[in-house]
């Protein structure tokens, strides 16, 4: 993960974000909530006690607003090696949860501390020969059945293809096949993993959306989650 790449983009990340999926029709907040709301739906679904929340990645605090509307019970900790972006996430969220600078390959908290682990689109930025050790520094500090929530681009859809190659905060990322990542997780030490694709209908398309529940095993989505416990 490099640190001066994302502290060099942290200021502009929104403007350049926003332009970068008009084509949807969606803006950011569109996206973070879905991933947050689909998070819950999980967590619900699996009947899973979540009092601490990890993200991992979480820039400049997209994602903050949602875990306080979907989790508002649970305390969450912000953490990404850019500096800045975390700063920015403490102004735009004063008084939001904690947050934990990442250096040195390690995540500075105790073992066995988080219930749900959550990362959005952190991992294409990550050099894939080095995910299977972040997946392990991820399972160490979550406890024993927590739940690790990653959502990645598909490279298998063109539209998501184009736009992560014309984005330039994506310039130097390289896109994860679901079945590698499913691979790494289990490799790294998580059990039972799960994939589900999603985003499949852009907002012209939205009457379609409610079909996208049923849809969840589509390799064509816009973005897939992998998902995982730790034994």
């Amino acid at each position: 993960m490099n640190k001066a790449e994302f502290d060099r983009f942290a200021d502009a990340y929104d403007d350049q974000h926003r332009a970068n999926i008009a084509i949807t029709g969606e803006g950011p907040e569109y996206f973070a909530e879905y991933k947050i709301r689909r998070l819950r739906q999980i967590v619900d679904r699996d009947r899973l006690d979540v009092s601490r929340i990890c993200d991992f990645g979480s820039g400049i605090g997209n994602s903050i607003p949602f875990f306080r509307r979907y989790f508002p019970g649970a305390a969450l900790t912000s953490s990404d090696v850019s500096e800045r972006s975390l700063a920015l996430g403490r102004q735009r969220y004063p008084g939001v949860g904690h947050c934990l600078l990442i250096e040195n390959g390690r995540i500075p908290c105790e073992p066995d501390t988080f219930d749900v682990v959550f990362s959005a689109c952190v991992f294409h930025h990550i050099v894939h020969s080095e995910h299977v050790a972040w997946l392990r520094e991820l399972h160490r500090i979550t406890r024993q059945g927590g739940l690790i929530a990653i959502f990645e681009h598909n490279p298998l859809n063109p539209l998501t293809v184009h736009a992560v190659n014309t984005c330039p905060f994506d310039e130097n990322a390289k896109l994860i096949f679901a079945r590698d990542m499913a691979k790494r997780l289990k490799e790294a030490g998580w059990g039972s993993s799960r994939i589900q694709y999603n985003l499949f209908f852009p907002r012209e398309l939205a009457w379609l959306r409610p079909l996208e529940a049923k849809l969840g095993w589509l390799p064509v989505g816009a973005q897939y989650l992998a998902m995982a416990r730790k034994p």
